[in-house]
């Protein structure tokens, strides 16, 4: 009687999914500590998972459309990396080397946002070969 929209937001708990971020934040504090000497690692695949991390955190509670959460996810990433081009993080008061200090990021670049675009097309790319079903 009621058309469903297939594009609504549902509050929906996901263990694989908390198991996934749970994978991810792991793999992101061994970038920052373990592997914080290697440039390529710490700079760019850090930046690449973390929108993987993003993804999945968000997907822990939430049933959503996968296409419009990456879009979200993106332009969010993109407005933290412009923020950081007018130094928020010095803005908003936070000290140096602080936990939102780092978490905020100190420095705009182009290839972060390229990295960003990078992760979320692997996010993309599943969701992509089963479109139909949009399980993902």
């Amino acid at each position: 009687m009621f058309a469903v929209d297939k594009h609504e937001m549902k509050i929906k708990f996901s263990l694989k999914y908390l198991l996934l971020t749970l994978l991810l934040f792991g793999i992101e504090v061994l970038i920052a500590t373990v592997f914080k000497n290697n440039f390529f690692i710490r700079a760019y695949l850090g930046d690449v998972i973390v929108v993987m991390l993003l993804y999945t955190f968000v997907r822990t509670f939430l049933k959503i459309n996968s296409i419009r959460l990456i879009s979200g996810i993106f332009i969010f990433s993109c407005i933290v990396e412009f923020a950081q081009y007018f130094n928020i993080a010095e803005k908003l008061g936070f000290q140096k080397g602080s936990l939102m200090y780092i978490v905020v990021g100190n420095s705009f670049s182009w290839i972060d946002i390229l990295c960003y675009a990078i992760g979320c097309l692997l996010l993309f790319v599943p969701v992509y070969l089963n479109r139909n079903t949009m399980r993902f």
